[in-house]
């Protein structure tokens, strides 16, 4: 028994394993490999936590924008109603000017006439003092015109006092 291999082979193994428990070996092999999963469940809890913060991150991010599209909407909305009542509000003192022009054409245009009526009543009162006052110099010219003379200064007397 001695001169077979697998004898040898066998008490090699069985001194190996000797040897490695007493070194131990497998407490150190068992040791590492905990501290090994300990390592790796430590880096899945990091992930899952990562992984939750992104999760939660990503919800964050589609609420704002979701409300981001909202407000979008909102300034639109408020955008249009600005610009209605701008338009509104340029369209009223638009009206307001034209009706103040208007109102200040038509007076001035009255001025105007008022005016042209007046320098017509001027003229003619002119043309007519000058034609009444040529009618009675050629009337008045003579003793008949001496004689009125003294009966007007005579009637004016008496109207005085």
């Amino acid at each position: 028994m001695l001169a077979m291999a697998e004898f040898w082979v066998a008490v090699a193994f069985v001194l190996f394993a000797a040897i490695l428990v007493y070194y131990k070996v497998p407490a150190l092999i068992a040791k590492t490999l905990d501290d090994r999963a300990e390592a790796i469940r430590k880096e899945l809890d990091e992930a899952r936590r990562l992984r939750e913060e992104a999760q939660s991150l990503l919800a964050d991010y589609q609420k704002k924008h979701r409300n981001v599209g909202k407000e979008a909407e909102d300034i639109i909305a408020l955008a249009r109603r600005e610009a209605e009542a701008l338009a509104h509000e340029t369209r009223e003192s638009l009206k307001q000017s034209l009706e103040r022009r208007t109102r200040l054409a038509e007076e001035k245009i009255a001025r105007a006439e008022q005016q042209a009526v007046d320098e017509v009543r001027a003229s003619a009162i002119d043309v007519a003092v000058a034609a009444a006052e040529k009618i009675l110099r050629e009337k008045m010219a003579g003793a008949g015109g001496a004689a009125l003379i003294d009966q007007s200064i005579r009637d004016l007397k008496g109207r005085l006092n």
